[in-house]
């Protein structure tokens, strides 16, 4: 059985912030399960730039299958996590078996990737104290909150954490993640 990574995501997730992992994963020879608050198909979005606009815009994007719910998730099962951000984080945080699993994968230094909006989820569930973290940059006030130090980067590597601002990123924070991952966990190859 190849090795498992988990997706921890939900409705409002940004669209590309979840297909793209998913699918790097997968084509990297792990086996990928999308957790959300429940089993369901989560509609994502996409947020991009208008002109005349202060701030990013939402569109509907792809509609994807949540495999797990995370009451049901057990993360012992998992070498690594994918938190996508979007708008899902903001109430994802509040679910205490995302803190549960969150808090689990950080005392074990497993790999983790996040970007964009997911520091609003990791604050909540207290892991992010004395890191270094990338986000969306208009997230830098709340990593200070959370006792995180805010860098503007594409591929921020903090121990097992890898973060990125948002999908543009995609690249450079996909590869730092996969070199931590194959270390950690590799896939055997036949």
């Amino acid at each position: 059985m190849m090795p498992r990574v988990l997706i921890m995501t939900g409705d409002g997730a940004e669209s590309l912030e979840v297909m793209y992992p998913y699918q790097r994963l997968r084509e990297e020879g792990y086996t990928v399960d999308i957790a959300a608050p429940t089993k369901k198909v989560l509609q994502t979005v996409v947020h991009d730039f208008e002109p005349g606009f202060d701030t990013y815009t939402e569109k509907k994007g792809y509609r994807v299958e949540a495999d797990v719910a995370f009451k049901d998730v057990d993360p012992d099962g998992y070498v690594g996590v994918v938190i996508p951000g979007g708008r899902a984080p903001e109430y994802i945080r509040n679910d205490p078996d995302f803190v549960r699993i969150v808090r689990h994968f950080f005392d074990r230094e497993v790999p983790v990737a996040q970007l964009c909006h997911a520091p609003l989820a990791l604050a909540a569930a207290g892991v992010l104290e004395g890191r270094r973290s990338s986000a969306y940059p208009a997230l830098a006030p709340d990593l200070r909150a959370a006792g995180a130090t805010f860098v503007d980067g594409a591929a921020v590597v903090d121990g097992h954490m890898v973060s990125a601002r948002a999908w543009p990123d995609h690249p450079e924070w996909m590869r730092a993640f996969l070199k931590i991952l194959k270390e950690k966990a590799p896939v055997a190859t036949p």
